[in-house]
């Protein structure tokens, strides 16, 4: 089913996703309210909910796909029907704002979820390539290689080693905005995920900075950087000198470059199952999230 769980979409974007998944053989249903709005939302906070419950409570909905992030997720988690999602576990896919989502069925539910585009897709910035990579984390039950990519900004920053553990994040924004709330995950042991889009450098800097005062990265197993898209301002430091200064003096792996977040090219990756970093090869490969 496609559900818009936080800002509001177009019809006509989304038409381009139901295009792709329709090829993979799939059958896409869209909620009843996935084209509501209400302000920057997509629609008020009940029917938002109502949409996400209804996917987890039907047992012929077998995925659940974001059409996109925005804003608004955080306002409706704690609405949502853990003891269906528990009964019924479903991949769920999205990122950005969707964070949030995929940080609360994990506390709720462990559900495992996927970290890739929306339904409202854009050729442009999602080739085939990215297609592909979606279709394959939602249909195989094979683990997903990620590879470093030097055309990415961020791929001059490596912390060489090996790291296990779940991998677990997403958008940094709402990491961070995830500290205090029941939905912030124990990262003890974890690799973290993080990408960016249209944050200064300043305010990385600040939002690393609160996880570490926070103690959020005291027992991270290692951190997977992935894009960070028109992240610049005047200044002359530049979001990778931030990167670098406040994730290389952990004492754990870092693997930066991954095509990971809301770049062109952007690639799909589980969360909140088993993964291995490994900084050396610049490869990051997760167990896959389908059952």
């Amino acid at each position: 089913m496609l559900v818009s769980p936080s800002g509001p979409t177009r019809p006509e974007r989304v038409a381009r996703g139901i295009e792709l998944i329709t090829g993979w053989g799939l059958r896409p249903v869209v909620a009843p309210n996935a084209y509501a709005r209400h302000g920057f939302l997509a629609g008020t906070d009940d029917l938002r909910a109502a949409d996400l419950n209804a996917a987890f409570a039907d047992p012929d909905i077998r995925g659940v796909l974001c059409t996109r992030g925005g804003y608004g997720a955080q306002r409706v988690v704690d609405a949502i029907d853990m003891a269906a999602v528990r009964r019924d576990p479903k991949v769920v896919a999205g990122f950005s704002d969707i964070t949030a989502l995929q940080f609360a069925l994990w506390r709720g539910a462990r559900l495992a979820s996927v970290h890739g585009p929306g339904a409202a897709w854009l050729d442009e910035r999602t080739p085939l390539a990215s297609a592909e990579s979606l279709h394959a984390a939602l249909t195989s039950g094979e683990p997903v290689s990620i590879v470093r990519s030097a055309v990415e900004e961020t791929a001059r920053l490596v912390v060489p080693g090996v790291a296990t553990g779940p991998l677990l994040g997403g958008n940094l924004c709402l990491i961070t905005a995830s500290l205090g709330t029941p939905d912030m995950p124990d990262l003890t042991g974890a690799i973290l995920l993080i990408e960016e889009v249209e944050e200064p450098p300043y305010k990385i800097d600040r939002m690393l900075t609160h996880l570490r005062r926070a103690g959020a990265l005291d027992g991270v197993a290692g951190v997977a950087v992935g894009q960070f898209t028109r992240c610049a301002d005047d200044w002359p430091v530049t979001a990778v000198d931030v990167l670098a200064e406040r994730l290389g003096d952990l004492g754990v792996p870092v693997l930066a470059g991954l095509p990971i977040g809301h770049g062109v090219g952007q690639l799909t990756v589980p969360v909140g199952t088993p993964a291995t970093l490994d900084a050396v090869t610049g490869t990051l490969t997760v167990t896959a999230a389908v059952r």
